[in-house]
């Protein structure tokens, strides 16, 4: 690779994985993109930026030939509940804008574009244990309608025109260096640090909401994976599962009040519970572990005291 552009820069996982992909092919090699100017300083200080609708063709056109970009990994979206509450906006900007940069791909024969998919796929009729990287994808979201169109646009375009599109179902995303980002699995970030300010947590889920979840580092290391895996051994190139563990709000919260032990949760579910409810309670994600060696690193109480510790030295570094 070349030069690699990074749309979405700004968002809770693009806030990371550029950061990562800058070690791994040079601080100038990696430009970072968002819509909006408002990035941390990590990244404006380590690399270029540029402010980038993915809206605009023109506008990616001219970022791409500017620094002569071979490969996109496009994370600009709109997640599950702000999609939920602006669906005609989620279909602009997930659809037209993976629309902009497949076609701009393909124009300029690009060498690879990775954008994410989602757990958010499946829906009511898919089986919600184990479930298989092949089945039933019949989404009730609107995210999860985007991401299963952008899938099967990928494999048209993989097959129609020769191109490398691959992708992975996140499943929730946990991490402690960026506020939460309009999702259903938010709970889950929000809630180590109310236990580590206040010691209390008002949960948006049911105590028994089980779903797959994995911590921030083994989402860069699996996407990372993916994007430099052997082309050639990629089966289900544009929406593989990946998934490290499932929980509940409860499980999270036992893992907690093993380092915080009078931590307290409470329940008051919002619209955000039926979106979960139409999730699924894990994943099989042999495929992935088989055609490009996907394994995680962190199971929940590794990442608890991991993020616990963390969120601490924050804190004690303001008092400071």
């Amino acid at each position: 690779m070349k030069r690699i552009l990074f749309t979405g820069c700004g968002g809770q996982i693009g806030s990371e994985l550029t950061l990562a992909f800058r070690q791994i092919y040079g601080n100038d090699n990696v430009i970072a993109s968002d819509v909006s100017d408002k990035i941390s300083t990590d990244l404006r200080e380590s690399g270029p930026f540029v402010h980038l609708d993915v809206l605009d063709k023109n506008a990616i056109a001219e970022t791409i030939d500017k620094y002569n970009i071979d490969a996109v990994v496009h994370l600009a979206a709109i997640l599950s509940a702000v999609g939920e509450k602006n669906p005609q906006l989620a279909w602009n900007v997930n659809i037209n804008g993976s629309v902009n940069i497949f076609e701009v791909a393909r124009e300029k024969k690009l060498e690879r574009i990775l954008v994410p998919s989602s757990m958010a796929v499946f829906g009511p009729d898919t089986p919600k244990e184990n479930t298989p990287q092949k089945t039933v994808l019949i989404p009730t979201t609107m995210y999860g309608v985007t991401k299963v169109a952008i899938e099967l646009l990928g494999n048209y375009y993989n097959l129609h025109y020769g191109m490398d599109i691959r992708g992975l179902r996140y499943p929730g995303i946990i991490s402690h260096k960026t506020p939460p980002g309009g999702g259903t699995t938010d709970y889950a970030v929000a809630i180590y640090f109310d236990a580590v300010k206040q010691k209390s947590y008002d949960c948006f889920l049911r105590a028994d909401s089980m779903l797959p979840m994995m911590y921030m580092p083994d989402c860069i290391k699996a996407t990372t994976e993916l994007f430099q895996a052997d082309k050639n051994k990629l089966k289900n190139a544009t929406g593989y599962n990946v998934t490290a563990f499932s929980v509940t709000p409860a499980d999270v919260a036992n893992s907690i009040r093993k380092i915080i032990p009078d931590f307290e949760i409470t329940y008051h579910p919002d619209f955000r519970q039926d979106i979960a409810d139409s999730w699924v309670n894990s994943m099989d994600d042999n495929s992935a572990r088989e055609e490009w060696g996907w394994q995680p690193d962190f199971n929940l109480d590794a990442m608890t005291e991991d993020i616990i510790k963390e969120i601490q030295l924050k804190e004690t570094s303001k008092v400071i």
